[in-house]
This record gives structure tokens, C-alpha cells and sequence, in this order.
């Protein structure tokens, strides 16, 4: 059985930029199996927060801690909101993580044309990556992440571009994703969606936490004024 690498906490984390604090003081736990949705005004630090969490920057206070103490290859994977694709074929962009993880060819082919089937990408299988429409890269994005069994994806807004046929396909991932077991923690801009999809929900406000709780009772009742305003449209800064 494959360790657990959650919880994911910080303690105190923060992140700064030329003396400039850009998160302050974030302590967070993170646990398995929920879907934790980071919101916040822009420039509130929410994708910065999830790049932290990730590994992508490094807290220059505080700690990020995994169960496992690091998190082993593949354990957890970040989408972005502008997927970063290969110059590759569709096909291709679900192998090569697979051959980055050592899994022999005859075995990379078959998962590849299981996960194309099953995200319903078969169609698209031989065709460049970057041609794809902005719906059809993010989906190809998500099931990239997922390939390799992840325990926990990080979403940077994973449909702020998209339609709303496209963004109700990748919402339906995301559910599945989570039917499984896999942790979600996902920032979005679209409060519908937050609703739709949070069980947790996590507000920021110009780079720190101030609010952490249960999602039915955030939007039921928020303890504070920003998340307050936040939520009735108000500008917040």
C-alpha cells in the first residue's frame, strides 16, 4: 500500500518577495479525502498559496509538512489555468508522465488508451496537444494529473476560461476525482461554483487566513467582515 502522504500542514507559513510579505502567518491542515476550495479577492494569494502547498515556491517562514515528511513523485499533482502542454500528441502527454514513473511501454499504452476512453479524449488521441480547444486542453490537463494516481490535485482556476459546457465537464471530473478518494483544493473566482463544489472552503485576504471552516457554514454565516462583504458582491481590499 502506498503511504499516505496527508495531512498537509503549514505552519506559519508565509512567502516574501523582496521583504515584501506576500503570505503571512498561514497555518492550515490539510486532511484527506475532502474538497477544499481557496477563495479570495484577486491578489489575495491564493494562487501563490496553492504553488506553496504544491512545492513549487518555498515558505520563506514558517513550514510545509507532509504526513511522509516529502511527498513521494506523483503523489500530488497542480493544473493550472492555463494548462501547460507538451508539443506532443494527446496520446503522448498521458505516456510520458507514466514513463517518468517507470512504467514499462506495453503497460504506458494500455493506461494511455484507458484514460483516453474514460475522459473521453479517444477522438483526440492523435492530435497535437496545443491544437486542442481551451475545454479539451484542460481536460487533457486534469486527466494528465490524474494518471498517475495522485493522493491530492491542486486546481489554480481551472475554468476561469471556459464556457459553461466545458466548465460543467471539468466540474463533473473533478466530482469523479473526488468520488475516488483523491483530495481536491481548488481556487476559483466563480462563488456558483465554490457552492457546487466545496466542502471546505478557505478565504484569504491580502495574504493571509481568516477563515477556515466547513462550506455550508461559510456561506450560511462567514465570521468575518471581508468574507462577509466577499460574499455580497462588495469590493474588498
Amino acid at each position: 500500500m502506498t503511504a499516505a502522504i496527508l495531512p498537509l500542514t503549514l505552519d506559519r507559513a508565509g512567502y516574501a518577495v523582496g521583504g515584501k510579505p506576500l503570505l503571512s502567518d498561514v497555518t492550515l491542515t490539510v486532511p484527506a479525502g475532502r474538497r477544499l476550495i481557496v477563495l479570495g479577492a484577486n491578489g489575495a494569494g491564493k494562487s501563490l498559496l496553492l504553488r506553496l502547498c504544491h512545492g513549487l515556491i518555498e515558505p520563506t517562514s514558517g513550514r510545509r509538512r507532509w504526513a511522509q515528511g516529502e511527498a513521494r513523485p506523483g503523489a500530488q499533482a497542480m493544473v493550472f489555468q492555463r494548462p501547460i502542454l507538451l508539443r506532443r500528441t494527446v496520446a503522448a502527454n498521458l505516456a510520458y508522465p507514466l514513463a517518468l514513473r517507470g512504467l514499462p511501454r506495453a503497460g504506458r499504452a494500455d493506461t494511455v488508451a484507458r484514460t483516453l476512453d474514460r475522459f473521453g479524449l479517444a477522438a483526440l488521441a492523435d492530435r497535437p496537444a496545443r491544437l486542442l480547444s481551451g475545454g479539451e486542453q484542460q481536460r487533457l490537463a486534469l486527466a494528465r494529473a490524474w494518471v498517475t494516481g495522485p493522493q491530492v490535485l491542486f486546481l489554480d482556476e481551472p475554468c476561469s476560461a471556459l464556457d459553461p459546457s466545458a466548465t460543467r465537464i471539468i466540474e463533473e471530473m473533478i466530482a469523479r476525482f473526488s468520488a475516488e478518494g483523491i483530495t481536491i483544493v481548488m481556487t476559483t473566482h466563480d462563488l456558483g461554483q465554490a457552492r457546487r463544489l466545496a466542502q471546505d472552503v478557505a478565504f484569504l485576504h491580502r495574504g493571509r487566513l481568516i477563515e477556515h471552516q466547513a462550506a455550508d457554514g461559510f456561506f450560511a454565516g462567514p465570521q468575518t467582515p471581508e468574507a462577509r462583504a466577499f460574499l455580497a458582491g462588495d469590493l474588498i481590499w
